[in-house]
């Protein structure tokens, strides 16, 4: 990341006022430069290669931020993580000035725009990031984003909660430590459109530990285009709050544990929306393969009920709709009894459990391997679109099973995956 001119360095920030803490800068930093905390993402400095990896999947923009700095007065990690708002451009003659008090004379005299230097090489590594779409599917909806924020227009919206239904089963077999909600928002007359696979931002009311306004928490949304009730401007959320950590003690996320205690007619500051290539294809029979874990469930969830309303319609013929959906067990999982009634002919859904009493631990990269007959003729397909949701820790094992599965169909995955990124065809939303 070092500039041409000696000394100088364009230091990539991250807007501490925009970002929404959605954890795609640092999932998708191919060298580990991407950090945070509680409060904060942050860049180092000494370990970012200038790759722009991060850049194009940040779904707000607050990633494509740059500080022309001396070396020597870079800013550090713990700088960055004690952050508001991002600290000023140095005009040229302070730069200068900088630079010509720490002995560097020729680079004060210098002072320019730096080049880029090529990407740094990854050989020998596999990184499932690489092959995640930034683009979307070719006839997808446009996309409205940043309507609402801390540097939009409008800073945010007030919506109302109409809905908060607990959608798995708390406390069963010995597992007390989750809590899953489906909140429903009302955004009343106030404009707020949404498309499947696209996100927005709750704001927790009150000051944070350190006094300060608590920033946004991303969520997904979990309902289709035209709302959770047909014509009406709400939108639903699936949101799971952590009651207990691995030792047993009692955890309260800030944020989720908010929401999950919210009362019908309770007001929620809400900003967005953002994702402009999460987003699902419109044009007939193309297909749609959605793989996730948990809470990632809620952009399949939108992504289906738009399918189903509009197969209800009779005016759009929808291609093949698979779904390989995990969770420890069947009481963990998000809307299992609903799933159970949607029509077979509809959508093909694969199950799997990893924390059954009795039974072997099985992920969605299993099901999907056992489905390889299937998935392999949409690898090549230019009508079929994957999608896969959850946590961070799933991406690379569900990457590698379609590689695996494009092998044993005699396709060469890296060039399988390379045309699915450049087409908008495999987008992978982890955590």
């Amino acid at each position: 990341m070092d500039a041409v001119i000696e000394g100088v360095v364009k230091q990539h920030l991250i807007d501490p006022e925009i970002c929404i803490r959605c954890n795609t800068c640092e999932a998708t930093c191919p060298v580990g430069a991407v950090t945070h905390d509680s409060r904060n993402y942050v860049v180092d400095v000494d370990k970012c290669n200038f790759c722009m990896a991060c850049v194009p999947p940040c779904p707000t923009g607050s990633i494509d931020n740059w500080r022309l700095v001396p070396r020597a007065r870079a800013y550090s990690v713990d700088e960055q993580l004690g952050w508001d708002v991002l600290p000023a451009e140095l005009p040229a003659g302070q730069l200068a000035g900088q630079l010509a008090e720490g002995g560097l004379a020729s680079a004060a005299a210098a002072v320019a725009e730096p080049a880029q230097p090529a990407p740094a090489a990854q050989a020998g590594l596999f990184h499932s990031a690489q092959y995640n779409a930034t683009l979307p599917p070719w006839s997808a909806a446009h996309a409205y984003t940043n309507l609402y924020g801390p540097k939009a227009a409008h800073k945010s919206v007030t919506a109302t909660v109409v809905g908060n239904h607990r959608v798995t089963e708390v406390g069963r077999h010995g597992q007390p430590d989750y809590d899953t909600h489906h909140i429903v928002l009302d955004f009343g007359a106030m404009p707020f459109p949404v498309l499947e696979g696209q996100s927005i931002g709750v704001v927790p009311p009150g000051p944070d530990e350190h006094g300060r306004p608590h920033h946004a928490r991303q969520y997904s949304v979990a309902s289709p285009r035209n709302g959770e009730r047909p014509g009406y401007n709400n939108v639903s959320l699936t949101i799971k709050r952590v009651l207990e950590d691995h030792q047993g003690r009692p955890v309260r996320g800030v944020a989720s544990n908010y929401m999950c205690d919210l009362k019908l007619g309770d007001r929620v500051e809400v900003i967005g929306p953002f994702g402009t290539s999460f987003l699902m294809p419109n044009h007939p029979r193309s297909h749609v393969v959605m793989i996730c874990t948990g809470t990632g469930s809620a952009p399949m969830r939108a992504m289906t009920e738009w399918r189903r309303r509009l197969r209800q319609s009779g005016r759009f013929e929808g291609g093949k709709l698979m779904l390989f959906f995990g969770a420890r067990t069947q009481e963990e999982l998000p809307y299992f009894g609903p799933l159970q009634n949607l029509p077979r002919d509809f959508i093909d859904i694969n199950l799997v459990f990893s924390r059954t009493p009795g039974q072997p631990r099985r992920y969605v990269q299993d099901a999907m391997r056992e489905r390889a007959p299937d998935l392999a003729p949409l690898l090549a397909d230019p009508d079929a679109f994957f999608y896969v949701c959850g946590l961070k820790a799933m991406e690379e094992g569900v990457v590698l099973a379609l590689r695996d599965i494009a092998a044993g169909a005699g396709l060469d995955w890296d060039t399988v995956g390379s045309a699915m990124k450049r087409e908008g065809r495999l987008h992978l939303e982890t955590y």
